[in-house]
């Protein structure tokens, strides 16, 4: 069974240093758009842009833009880009396909 996730649009990245106290890969987005995804506050979810698909810690904010995302410390994304937020399949191993 597919869920439908829509894209949505890079609206700010944050890029932190080693003395910040707050680090790490983390997206933020409305508690509406986390529903949709079957989201919650806190879990790590999938960011895939159109270069590389990265884990990170989502953070509910609902003044953030429907449709829109902030990201912290994801490399490969750039301002205004579209990116997807999935959650990880951690029941099932990865699929290797042998040919």
């Amino acid at each position: 069974m597919a869920l439908y996730n829509p894209p949505l649009q890079v609206i700010q990245l944050i890029a932190t240093s080693a003395a910040d106290a707050e680090r790490g890969p983390a997206v933020w987005m409305r508690s509406e758009e986390a529903y949709l995804r079957l989201l919650q506050d806190g879990e790590l979810v999938w960011v895939q842009t159109p270069r590389r698909k990265e884990l990170a810690r989502l953070i509910v904010d609902d003044s953030i833009r429907r449709g829109t995302v902030v990201l912290r410390d994801i490399v490969g994304a750039g301002p205004s880009e579209i990116v997807t937020v999935t959650k990880p399949d951690l029941d099932n191993p990865p699929r290797r396909d042998l040919a």
